[in-house]
């Protein structure tokens, strides 16, 4: 016969569970820290890449230059006379001991000055026409051969001629620097207005555009690497037309110091001025190209 079997209560056996929460550890994963340094060994790896080659290859040639101009009958200084004798011009080159007696900093900012002046009306006119002949099979057809004729002519060809109708070396030099620099530029956005894709010619017309909306929702942005191009040409000619127009027109400018050194016999003086006009041209140059990255978001070639 069976008996009935009495139901123990397990629930006494069984081990209180504390109901106070314990606090958990955070464990901070290094990802952000590792992230950071990934980046950074990244930028250092490419600023390397960038200065080292450069700093190697200038200092081979000024080992080379120092041999092959410290061997009699050598007519060129060497690097380390240059350094000797002009001191000064490197190490200070914003003092002023007279008015012709100024280190090569001014006179850069002062040609500087009618680069600036000159480049300016070249890149608003240049761009302005450059649009108008874009627009126009006929005036492309038209104008393209003289612009190429005459953006062959070197700009101090151009300096009788402004100096006779100006009567002055200031707006001389700026006339100079504009008929230059003035030729890419034009040239450049009248191909870029001329290669706007006929999609977005159809679009302005589904979506209504008046003239200055479509010029400038639709012909700037689509041809802005065109125009960046020539501008970036432009600013290369403007530095070179202002030093070869400082040479003749005088004044305190980069150009008429080499001309006044030249003179005077003193080499190592022109070999400092030339780094200058060869830095300052490579820094003009990055600037027009980041401008033009920034605005076309990199379409642009750097």
């Amino acid at each position: 016969m069976n008996m009935p079997v009495a139901k123990q209560d397990i629930s006494a056996s069984i081990p209180s569970i504390p109901t106070k929460p314990v606090a958990a550890k955070v464990v901070a994963l290094p990802l952000r820290k590792t992230a950071m340094n990934t980046r950074l060994v990244a930028g250092l790896g490419r600023f390397a890449a960038a200065v080292i080659p450069p700093a190697v290859m200038i200092a081979l040639l000024l080992v080379a230059w120092q041999i092959l101009c410290t061997r009699p009958g050598a007519t060129l200084p060497p690097p380390s006379k240059i350094w000797t004798e002009a001191y000064d011009l490197i190490v200070d080159p914003f003092f002023v001991a007279g008015p012709q007696d100024i280190g090569l900093g001014w006179r850069v900012l002062t040609s500087l000055q009618r680069v600036a002046i000159g480049y300016g009306f070249a890149a608003l006119f240049g761009i302005a026409l450059g649009t108008l002949v874009g627009q126009s099979v006929w005036a492309m057809r038209g104008l393209d051969p003289i612009f190429q004729v005459l953006r062959t002519i070197s700009p101090l060809a151009w300096l009788p001629i402004s100096l006779a109708a100006f009567r002055d070396s200031q707006p001389s030099a700026i006339f100079v620097i504009f008929i230059t620099s003035v030729w890419p530029i034009i040239i450049n956005t009248a191909v870029g207005i001329r290669n706007i894709p006929q999609d977005y010619r159809n679009v302005a017309a589904v979506l209504q555009l008046n003239h200055l909306e479509f010029f400038w929702k639709i012909m700037i942005p689509s041809a802005a690497p065109y125009i960046f191009t020539g501008l970036r040409i432009g600013i290369g000619l403007s530095w070179l037309a202002i030093v070869a127009a400082e040479m003749l027109t005088g004044g305190v400018g980069i150009g008429f110091f080499i001309w006044d050194a030249w003179n005077s016999s003193r080499l190592p003086d022109i070999f400092i001025a030339l780094a200058y006009i060869g830095i300052v041209g490579f820094l003009l140059d990055r600037v027009v190209a980041g401008v033009a990255s920034i605005v076309t978001r990199g379409t642009a070639a750097n």
